[in-house]
């Protein structure tokens, strides 16, 4: 079975966050290494942040960011590859990402025609 590719969409809860201590992100990096390396193909693009402006394009006109009030704002994006949507639900269980409380990940297959 050819496997397909999926757009994971990060989300987190809107508001301040707390910026982690050095050795907080010593230890969140190398949980994300090991994650990157036991699913390194699975992982097509890592993906990166989003900036937090921007404009959305309508058929009657552009209009410039905040885009909608959210309770959850979409902070970036990874690609991934799965034989299923199981398969790439899994990978994301398996990632520190989703560990982060207010954290949440939206999986979407990319269609080809």
């Amino acid at each position: 079975m050819k496997n397909k590719t999926y757009m994971c969409i990060l989300r987190s809860e809107s508001g301040g966050c707390e910026q982690p201590s050095p050795s907080e992100m010593e230890i969140m990096y190398a949980k994300y290494q090991a994650w990157q390396e036991k699913f390194a193909d699975n992982i097509l693009d890592m993906g990166n942040k989003l900036a937090n402006v921007g404009s959305v394009v309508r058929h009657d006109g552009v209009n410039d960011g905040p885009f909608i009030e959210l309770k959850e704002v979409i902070g970036g994006y990874m690609m991934l590859t799965a034989a299923t949507l199981d398969e790439a639900i899994e990978v994301i269980k398996a990632s520190p990402m989703v560990s982060n409380i207010g954290t949440s990940i939206e999986i979407r297959e990319i269609c080809t025609p």
